[in-house]
């Protein structure tokens, strides 16, 4: 059977490929990857979050094509459900889906006002207040999570679904200087320090391509 194929956008700016991706490679899944060019139009509807309905990311594997992050999260939980993307407890396992699905269908002030661009660094970023009322939620669904499974991630000992669904909203802290308290600060240094996080952001800060308009300050 050929290698998987992930289909992904920018890794600066593309919040939703760095959730696929980081699940692939949380689930242990080999699989190359297809980077679409920053003129394509899926690429900038998902940057620009110009469609509710994105094709990127999208897995190729065998016969089978999945796309919407969610979906391949479910999928990769599927193939490989001793990877550990969703937690094992039915209750926690419920409490894991609804937070990522939180994160799939909401915030979207944080994601419109704090796009993801991991090589921007903006000291003293004013966060509008629709924007601030998304990060206290965040905030919020972090400290309960790491109370309440004992960390070191949000459902225990290893990385899961909700940590991918959530990494991009780590890079967007830290691109807009976002203060957290010591807990979720430690959280995102934890998320950071992933090797996985650790080459997606290498290779993002190679990225010779931007997009003009991500780049305002809104």
């Amino acid at each position: 059977m050929a290698k998987p194929v992930l289909t992904i956008s920018s890794k600066n700016y593309g919040a939703w490929a760095l959730r696929g991706w980081l699940m692939c490679k949380l689930a242990g899944l080999d699989f190359n990857e297809k980077v679409i060019p920053s003129d394509d139009p899926a690429m900038k509807a998902e940057m620009l979050l110009l469609s509710s309905s994105l094709l990127v990311p999208s897995l190729q594997h065998g016969g089978i094509k999945v796309w919407d992050t969610l979906a391949i999260g479910e999928y990769l939980h599927e193939i490989y459900p001793k990877a550990g993307l969703l937690p094992a407890d039915a209750r926690a396992r419920a409490h894991c889906r609804a937070i990522c699905g939180e994160m799939h269908s909401g915030f979207s002030a944080l994601r419109s006002s704090l796009p993801m661009n991991i090589k921007a660094h903006l000291r003293g970023f004013k966060v509008w207040s629709r924007a601030q009322a998304d990060i206290d939620r965040i905030v919020a669904i972090w400290r309960e999570c790491l109370a309440g499974y004992g960390g070191p991630y949000l459902f225990g000992k290893a990385p899961c679904m909700a940590d991918a669904m959530y990494a991009p909203v780590v890079t967007r802290f830290m691109s807009y200087d976002v203060a957290v308290d010591k807990v979720c600060a430690a959280y995102c240094k934890r998320i950071m320090e992933l090797p996985a996080m650790q080459e997606w952001v290498a290779a993002a800060k190679e990225e010779p391509d931007e997009i003009d308009e991500l780049d305002a300050e809104f």
